[in-house]
């Protein structure tokens, strides 16, 4: 079977080709009756248009890459949510790619978007990710950092202070009286789990305070509640009277499982604090307090970085503020 092209379309409608064209790609140059027209010789023919005939004649696609984290996390899908529907008010759409904090994921799925010739990329990368950076740059596709800041001027980036955010929650912790503190996240190859440990403990060094390191192997409710069997396995005496968890996911863990233990009183034995203000966090068994980060408004902006850059802009970074929201997990 013969496929119908674009020639069929403008021959039943009884218009140019060039016409066709504006129909489907700028329709606003083109008269209502004649879109209308268009588009039934469209339908009735079942036309398909070629988009990848037509990314190879421009040179690129359409398209903005993404790669998060974690898909799971409410925080990078809040991060994508806000990116997304940035994107479509112009024109542009985006494609999702989550890492799952992989290293070799991360980059089958640049390579994809190398393959697809995306406008853009927006990455929230896993480790160091300057080579790629640059090789992506060398083939015409600008890159912006996402919940990153950027390592030199030579990319763009949008992030939060994480070092801030970090010396936030345990100066808070530290206001509520708690002197024992344990920093629960990991792993610290992701940068803004190592920012946050850092802020920790600058504040912890600051107060006369001791801070903890509990390491995760990653940034989940399963490992809150590991972690959370590991302090229970200790006396009382032992344990920490706080936690800094490296993002809300891992302080939900701890939560659901030191509050489930009658033992543990939260926030009469162990403070707990997180990390993002996922839309979980008011409402977990005990709300969490937490270091607020504006996703949405994260995404919206690394949008409009990569689009800056296309258009013959120089990079940038922009680095938010965190909030401290307080709730009954810490109060």
């Amino acid at each position: 079977m013969t496929s119908v092209n674009v020639r069929d379309v403008a021959a039943l409608a009884g218009v140019s080709v060039g016409t066709v064209s504006n129909v489907l790609n700028r329709p606003e140059k083109v008269a209502d009756a004649t879109v209308e027209r268009v588009q039934r010789a469209i339908a009735q023919l079942g036309f398909i248009r070629n988009d990848a005939a037509r990314q190879l004649r421009a040179g690129h696609s359409n398209a903005i890459g993404l790669v998060i984290l974690d898909v799971t996390n409410p925080f990078f899908t809040d991060v994508a949510r806000g990116a997304q529907q940035h994107a479509a008010t112009f024109g542009k759409s985006v494609i999702l790619g989550s890492s799952d904090q992989q290293a070799a994921l991360e980059r089958s799925y640049l390579d994809l978007f190398e393959e697809q010739r995306v406008l853009g990329v927006l990455l929230s990368p896993v480790g160091p990710v300057t080579e790629r950076l640059e090789r992506l740059r060398s083939r015409g596709i600008p890159a912006v950092l996402v919940d990153r800041i950027s390592p030199d001027s030579s990319s763009s980036s949008v992030s939060v202070d994480d070092i801030e955010g970090g010396t936030l929650a345990v100066s808070h912790l530290i206001d509520q009286g708690r002197t024992r503190i344990a920093f629960v996240g990991g792993p610290f190859g992701i940068r803004q789990v190592s920012d946050r440990a850092s802020g920790a403990a600058r504040a912890a060094a600051a107060r006369g305070a001791t801070l903890e390191v509990l390491t995760t192997d990653a940034l989940s409710i399963d490992e809150g509640r590991r972690v959370a069997g590991v302090l229970l396995a200790r006396t009382p005496a032992t344990r920490p009277d706080a936690v800094f968890a490296a993002n809300d996911l891992i302080a939900i863990g701890l939560l659901q499982t030191l509050f489930a233990d009658q033992r543990v009183s939260v926030p009469g034995d162990i403070s707990i604090i997180g990390y993002d203000d996922i839309g979980f966090a008011a409402s977990a068994v005990v709300p969490l307090s937490s270091i607020r980060q504006p996703s949405e408004l994260i995404g919206r902006t690394a949008i409009d970085l990569v689009l800056e850059e296309v258009a013959g802009g120089a990079p940038r970074a922009v680095v938010f503020q965190p909030e401290l929201v307080v709730r009954a997990s810490t109060a």
